[in-house]
This record gives structure tokens, sequence and C-alpha cells, in this order.
């Protein structure tokens, strides 16, 4: 579960074609959408191409005017929708389109679960070795909208207004979001008033063509528990006065804001953090309440953006690990400690491993905040640390792995089969790399068990998936 968010910034506008296309710019074709590319768009043919609309739904005539043509791909906008999916729906959002962060808006709740599942199940049927494993039915939502806790938004300034929210898909223009309704309504209170109040005091806003500016980014964290909220300023410069008055106007008028930071980032890329965060007003982290465990998380440490969705996944991990006093347990890139503090409930001991050292000291602050001694967290490699610490652990019961969307390196997985955990449980945000790391792992010692897909992005074709793997028997042959 450790990853960027996937609202985050995307890369420039593609250049126009020099080569004459046979499906013009100005013109309108229409396009039978045969299933979803890997990010949930559209996909059919036009001109002897693949071609992706944004908003179009397997099944689906649509009327589509090309946007961009390649050697082999033509990016289509939707204007018409011809011949309906039963499965369409009325949009919950009045920017969806323009936003496109959100491609299943318009699909009925049920078959976005349908769909994850059918993508978890592709990637792993690409693999002979997993050719037949059951996938579970998706997990879904407790709450489709209204669901983000956390949000990282880009800020711009077009025709004298104020723009807040993301980066339009393919592009570095900023669609200003306004109340998104997949956001906790905290974070959109938040943001009318940092958007109010911008314009006032005529802050100025980063422009990334000239390299001018001072705002670049607004990130905002929220407990919905507690209803309290954590908010950072990224800026391109240490900036004292505006800023300053921008945090105090803010705290007024939003009191659940219950810290503010500043964080420096004066990159030219569009990585969204920088290495240096200042406080400015309240606390230095925002406490939140997930099940029975109470975290600590620091203005750079990731969370997950759905807090009832991450409590279930807590909760099954806790439940397949199924741990005694006698057991030891690893945590791979544990992060603040979320699965570890929640293993250590039920283990004799628990070992956390990240390579983000806030988040480490997080995680230690949380073991305490929680009265749990029999957990410890390193920060650092994986494989190293791994390697150092094999001679610590003889005897292994779980190892749970929960890396970003890259998945794990082989030299992490070997380290895992000669730590020989009896269970593995593997957490992933991205089937494709997940079934890489399956097969691997499959063909090594381990036997692949239960598979479940968790919906943590409603309305996206983003999906969670949790696995469990177990120890080969003796009498099991490999694939």
């Amino acid at each position: 579960m450790q990853k960027k968010s996937h609202r985050g910034p995307k890369g420039p506008r593609p250049a126009a074609p020099k080569a004459k296309s046979p499906a013009k710019a100005d013109t309108s074709s229409s396009l039978y959408i045969e299933k979803f590319t890997e990010d949930g768009l559209g996909l059919g043919s036009l001109a002897g191409k693949e071609a992706l609309a944004f908003g179009a739904y397997p099944g689906e005539k649509v009327l589509v005017a090309v946007e961009h043509e390649g050697q082999r791909r033509i990016v289509a906008r939707l204007l018409k929708v011809l011949e309906r999916s039963p499965h369409r729906v009325p949009p919950s959002c009045l920017v969806s389109r323009r936003c496109q962060g959100c491609p299943l808006i318009e699909l009925a709740y049920p078959k976005q679960l349908e769909a994850k599942r059918q993508k978890v199940l592709e990637s792993l049927r690409a693999y002979p070795s997993l050719g037949a494993v059951q996938i579970a039915p998706t997990l879904e939502a407790l709450q489709s909208i209204g669901y983000r806790t956390n949000a990282k938004l880009a800020l711009a300034k077009s025709r004298g207004q104020v723009r807040i929210g993301i980066f339009r898909r393919g592009t570095h223009e900023v669609t200003d979001i306004g109340g998104c309704p997949l956001h906790h309504p905290l974070i959109n209170r938040i943001v009318e008033v940092v958007r109010d109040e911008i314009d006032r005091q005529k802050i100025s806003i980063f422009d990334p063509r000239h390299g001018r500016g001072l705002l670049r980014y607004l990130v905002i964290k929220v407990s919905p528990d507690l209803n309290k909220a954590m908010v950072t300023f990224v800026t391109t410069e240490r900036e004292y006065r505006q800023i300053t008055h921008l945090a105090k106007w803010l705290k007024s008028r939003v009191p659940e804001v219950v810290s503010i930071h500043q964080n420096l980032n004066r990159s030219e890329g569009n990585v969204i953090l920088g290495r240096e965060t200042l406080k400015m007003l309240g606390a230095p982290d925002l406490f939140d309440q997930v099940g029975d465990i109470r975290l600590r998380i620091s203005p750079t440490s990731f969370f997950q953006v759905n807090h009832d969705q991450a409590r279930r996944i807590y909760e099954q991990v806790r439940a397949w690990a199924a741990l005694t006093p006698e057991d030891t347990a690893l945590d791979l890139y544990c992060g603040i400690g979320g699965i570890a503090l929640n293993l250590a409930r039920d283990a004799g001991s628990v070992v956390g491993i990240e390579v983000v050292e806030e988040a480490t000291r997080n995680a230690a602050q949380n073991a305490r905040e929680n009265g749990l001694t029999n957990c410890r967290f390193v920060s650092g490699d994986a494989a190293e640390l791994m390697a150092e610490i094999r001679s610590e652990i003889p005897s292994l019961a779980v190892a749970v792995v929960n890396p970003p969307r890259k998945g794990c390196d082989p030299e992490v997985l070997e380290a895992l089969c000669a730590m020989a955990p009896r269970t593995l449980i593997y957490v992933s945000c991205n089937p494709a790399s997940l079934a890489r790391d399956l097969d691997l792992l499959c063909k090594k010692d381990y036997v692949l068990r239960e598979v479940q897909p968790v919906d943590m992005f409603p309305q996206t074709f983003h999906v969670e998936t949790l696995v469990r793997l177990e120890r080969r028997a003796p009498q099991e042959a490999k694939p």
C-alpha cells in the first residue's frame, strides 16, 4: 500500500504528430469499445490502430475526435455515446470529463468491482505458474464517494483565476476540481478557503514555464474518525510573511486544521514534496485512529487515501497471519507501521523494515503510543537488512510485503525465500508487478492459496490486491 497517489501529476502533453493522419483532429469517427486499458480508458480500433477514449466503456459505440495520433496508438476525445452500456449511470461529478481523474465514475459500482477483479485475473493468468488460481470477488468499499482522506493538489493560475486541482491526463494543465465528490468534505472546505485567501493576498503561484512563483502544491491529510486535518504548503522558497498569513487565516476559518507545515521544493520536475519541511502552526504530526490502532502521521509520511479500506486490509492480513505469542513476523515496506502494529497484537515479536527514515520514526512512535513493546523498526535497503537480521530470526512465522508500484526487486524475493516464513502475505497496488513477483515465488518454495482484490479507489481503475502464500509442503510439486 505504499505508493504514490494515483491522482498525482502526469507527464507533458504528447507532441502533435508530424505525419498526415488518415483520421484528422477536426473530424469525428465512430469507435466500438472492446475493453479497458490498464488505466481504465476505453479501447477500440480506429484507422487500423488502437484508439483510447476516456469515459467510454466496453460494449459501447461512441463518437470521438482524434486528439493525438502516434505510430501505433490514437488518443481520442469522447464526443457522444451512440450505443450506451446498460451499466452506464449519471456522473456524480460535473467536471469528471475535464478532470479525467475518475474514468469509471459513470459506470455502475458493481460493474466497477467486476472490472477490477478481471484486471487482477488477466494479470495473473499471463503466467502459466499462476493460471489455476481462483480470484475472490473484489471487496467493495464502504463508501464509493467521499472516501479520500488525503490529497496532493497542484496549483496554477489561468486568466487571473486560481486553480487548485490535478493535472489533466497527459498535460501540465491544472483542472480545478472544486468540491471533488471523492474527497472527504473537510478537504474540500480547506481547498475553498485556501483558494480564496491566495486570491485575496495575491500570493504568487509557481509557473513551470518561466520557473517563477511561490506556491506549488497543497497537501492535505485528514483523520476522519477525529475530524482533524494536517495541511502542507509546498513552496519554491522559504517564505515567512505570506505563507504565515495564509496559515493563520486557514486556521481561523477551519479550526479542524490542527497542523500546518511548509515544504520546500526547488526541483524542476513534477516531484511534489522536497526534502525540507518546516512546522508553521499547531502539532508536528496528525493523529488518526484506524480500528484499534492509533497512528501518528507526519507531513511527508505515506498513508492510504481510503481510511476504511485500510482498516479492512489490516484486519485481513492479521487474520491470515494467525500469529501466536511464540511467533515472529516481518513487515517489509512497513511505512508508519499500520500492518506491523496489528501483527504485534498477536505475535511474540515483529520487525518492520522501511527505507524512509521519517516513516520509520513514526512507526516507532506509533508502537509506543499503542503500548506495543514487542516490535522494532529499522530503516534502510530491504534486501541488505534482511541479510543482516536473518541470524536474529532463526524461525520466521510470517512475512508481509507491501511494496510500491514497481513491486519487489528479485534480491528481496530471494532473501525472503531464504528466511523461509511459513506464510507470506503480499499487499499490492499493481496487478502487473504482483503477477511477476508471484511467478518467481511460486517457482521457488511457495504455493498461492488466496487472492483477494480490494477496492481502495472507487471510480478509478486502480485496485489493491491481498495474496496469501504458504510454504510448499514436500509432497506438493512445483509448477
